[in-house]
């Protein structure tokens, strides 16, 4: 799969992300990240200057599997000699029908399942060898959506968005500093202190999507994250991953909404016995 981010001047998508955001996400995804208003611009030297002949380099993959095959105890195989490349910057869907091997794909990818057979890295690191802390610590750099949402039922949308962040040691203000900027970006700050179940379906999945980010995490997985919602607020979900995509987030995301694939005009894989077959680049 091969894409290149496209990186424009216009700073909207950046707009109300703390300094130190933008300042991770320039290290981690090597962005030119529009910096905040008043602030001053580093000068161009020569050696930032590209030959115009020069073709620029791809993207690096952040998600390699080679040859892998996943087949559980009772023999049933959820996937079969699957190769996928995903560079940084992508957005990319994978479609096939319930019980293809969609949820075992990213399972494998935040490291819930390990291969049969193959060989599958994230960011450089073969994950499924990963255990205890090093897997832990590869976890904070995966955001995961899930499609029936997973949030803690007497905590409010504030709670349940700032409890990733505590858990990983963040101070009160850096929590604070990231929380609503993170709350605004999926529009819910006018709902931070309500509960899981004074909210509509769509507002808990972008309550699980906030939570999904405020680290500002390299790849975010989807899964089915618009499985339970109306075509209105799916298109909603996929307008906030298509902006967390333009800053720099590779997103994957799992689907059997063809319609939904169709009108978001993004590469597409197809998992289907087992296999991964490329759709639409």
């Amino acid at each position: 799969m091969t894409s290149a981010l496209s990186l424009s001047t216009d700073d909207r998508p950046h707009q109300g992300l703390p300094e130190e955001v933008r300042s991770r996400l320039q290290e981690r995804f090597q962005l030119v990240v529009p910096a905040a208003a008043g602030s001053s611009q580093r000068s161009t030297s020569s050696t930032d200057k590209t030959d115009p002949g020069e073709r620029p380099k791809p993207a690096p993959a952040i998600v390699s599997l080679t040859q892998v095959e996943k087949i559980y105890p009772n023999g049933s195989a959820a996937l079969r000699d699957a190769t996928l490349t995903v560079n940084q910057g992508d957005f990319l869907f994978v479609t096939g029908p319930s019980g293809s091997g969609k949820s075992t794909l990213l399972k494998l990818l935040y490291g819930h399942e390990r291969p049969t057979a193959g060989h599958v890295l994230v960011d450089n690191e073969p994950i499924a060898q990963l255990q205890g802390n090093r897997l832990a610590m590869m976890r904070r750099r995966i955001g995961i959506v899930f499609q029936d949402y997973k949030l803690i039922p007497r905590r409010t949308v504030a709670e349940n968005v700032a409890f990733v962040l505590w858990a990983q040691g963040f101070t009160r203000k850096e929590i604070h500093r990231r929380l609503w900027p993170t709350l605004k970006m999926v529009g819910l700050q006018a709902k931070a202190q309500c509960f899981p179940d004074e909210l509509s379906g769509g507002e808990q999945q972008r309550v699980s999507i906030a939570r999904a980010v405020v680290n500002t995490p390299p790849l975010l997985l989807a899964d089915e994250p618009t499985g339970n919602l109306d075509s209105d607020n799916s298109l909603q979900v996929i307008k906030i991953l298509k902006k967390l995509n333009s800053i720099g987030i590779t997103v994957i995301v799992t689907t059997h909404d063809e319609h939904l694939v169709r009108l978001s005009n993004h590469p597409v894989v197809q998992i289907k016995n087992g296999r991964i077959q490329s759709l639409w680049r």
